[in-house]
């Protein structure tokens, strides 16, 4: 019987405690940057700027997405957004004239 392992089984047994604090805590830091309890004390980047302006609070949101998917809840599944799947078999279909 052959044993079968997900990617994120295996995955979980590579991360160390070490990594997974660091990757918490910048979680944590840009979820409270992006809630920003401050009321817009606390800016990087003045949104007033133009086209820079959000660059803050973009690069926080793509942190704490990265971060979530780090911990293994994939936000861009709820987006549409398809896992790659290469098993190798190319599909084709063929027309007999």
């Amino acid at each position: 019987m052959e044993n079968h392992k997900t990617i994120a089984e295996d995955g979980a047994k590579k991360r160390s405690l070490g990594s997974s604090i660091v990757v918490g805590v910048l979680g944590a830091l840009s979820a409270v940057y992006l809630f920003n309890p401050t009321a817009g004390f606390l800016e990087l980047i003045p949104d007033n700027l133009p086209i820079i302006g959000n660059l803050d609070e973009a690069a926080a949101a793509a942190m704490l997405i990265s971060c979530l998917a780090y911990f293994g809840l994939d936000i861009g599944a709820l987006f549409g957004r398809k896992p790659k799947k290469d098993d190798g078999v190319i599909d084709v279909e063929v027309e007999d004239r």
